[in-house]
């Protein structure tokens, strides 16, 4: 059998490095190594009993086993609006203003299909998740890589996008709480986003998947509180990171209501939407944000206080704590590379990291952590990195 050809659009995709990580990963399982996974940004923990009861009595409804509706169960909307007027502010409409989507990554690889036409131009994060960049090469985009560096915060410097770049730009992604930086966005930040915006005519998408998961000082901030937010775009807000439930597939797109519409539209043509019993499963985790999300965040400030602890211990203290997401964004040691620190610690430390270049070429000589494991581990892990000379 001939074999067929990958479709040309696959060849403009940068290499997946997370398939060589799990084959690094496997084989040194295979050899009986005790492993610490701080690789993945996948919760350990379960998802809260209220929910998963939620899910298991909505199941049993006849009415559920059906197709559901293009914008989402009315339940789940009504919660998603409760949640953002209580949470952070923002009183939304939930029959125009919210659509349930199949987990925020839905939405956001869909936007630039829904909305950009080739030679037109996407603004993309860099370190950042790599689907701002694959979906706007699919949609036959351009996109343009706004650098996050250190010196400037991990934020984009908007100054620095030549106006001739702007004209051209239909889609602009942020994505704060950062992954993987863990940078917070403050909002004079948003509102000059949003000065830009509403300028040059393009749309702001807003991946909203770690708004919630804070835990020192005061919490993120929503971009759609900031005036004029609404006029220029949209957060995709996910239930995966904030209620453990990467594996439910979940979330929503929330902000103006002809994108919210549209992106709706595109996406009947692709899909058939969130099974009900898990949209109202996903009422209950909204509904009662208030006496499940702050464990689940205390747990985690546990977890970065013991790696801030055994960093120190080690001398690694030229970074920032995180305030939230449950990352830590590390700089490489010996004048290794982001790939060279990782098979270091995975061969030495039988440790698991993600280098800083899956997150684009702005991330090389960094690697991310995460803090998807117990305290104990994580401890254990400083002491591993000590001993093997790290």
């Amino acid at each position: 059998m001939v074999p067929t050809a990958y479709a040309h659009r696959f060849a403009q995709l940068p290499p997946y490095i997370f398939v060589e990580l799990d084959r690094m990963r496997a084989e040194a399982v295979a050899r009986g190594e005790d492993i610490i996974n701080l690789g993945i940004g996948d919760p350990d923990q379960p998802t809260p009993r209220p929910i998963v009861e939620a899910l298991i009595e909505a199941a049993q409804n006849p009415a559920y086993h059906r197709y559901p509706s293009n914008a989402g169960l009315p339940a789940f909307r009504q919660a998603a609006a409760g949640y953002y007027a209580r949470q952070h502010g923002v009183k939304l409409d939930p029959e125009t203003e919210i659509a349930t989507l199949i987990g925020s990554k839905d939405g956001i690889a869909h936007m630039p299909l829904a909305y950009a036409d080739p030679g037109d131009v996407v603004l993309v994060p860099e370190p950042g998740y790599p689907v701002y960049r694959s979906s706007a090469l699919f949609a036959g985009a351009e996109p343009y890589t706004m650098p996050l560096r250190r010196a400037n915060g991990f934020l984009p410097d908007l100054d620095a996008i030549p106006d001739a770049i702007y004209a051209r730009t239909k889609i602009m992604y942020l994505n704060y709480p950062n992954n993987p930086t863990a940078a917070f966005a403050p909002r004079s930040f948003f509102e000059a986003v949003v000065e830009r915006a509403a300028k040059h005519g393009f749309i702001v998408v807003h991946d909203a998947a770690y708004l919630d998961v804070c835990f020192a000082g005061e919490p993120a901030i929503s971009f759609l509180s900031v005036p004029g937010a609404r006029e220029v775009g949209i957060e995709m807000c996910s239930l995966s990171k904030t209620f453990n439930m990467t594996g439910w597939r979940i979330g929503f797109v929330a902000g103006r209501s002809d994108l919210v519409a549209g992106l709706s539209s595109f996406k009947a043509n692709i899909d058939s939407g969130v099974f009900n019993a898990i949209q109202a499963a996903g009422a209950v985790a909204l509904n009662q944000f208030d006496r499940l999300v702050p464990q689940i965040n205390l747990t985690y400030h546990d977890r970065v206080n013991a790696l801030t602890a055994g960093m120190a211990a080690l001398g690694w203290e030229d970074y920032q704590a995180p305030r939230g997401t449950f990352y830590v964004w590390l700089q490489t040691r010996g004048g290794l590379t982001s790939m060279e620190m990782t098979k270091a610690l995975l061969q030495k430390a039988s440790i698991v990291v993600v280098p800083g270049l899956a997150f684009g070429g702005e991330g090389e000589g960094f690697f991310r952590m995460a803090m998807t494991t117990s305290a104990t581990r994580i401890a254990e892990a400083c002491e591993r990195i000590k001993e093997a000379g790290l």
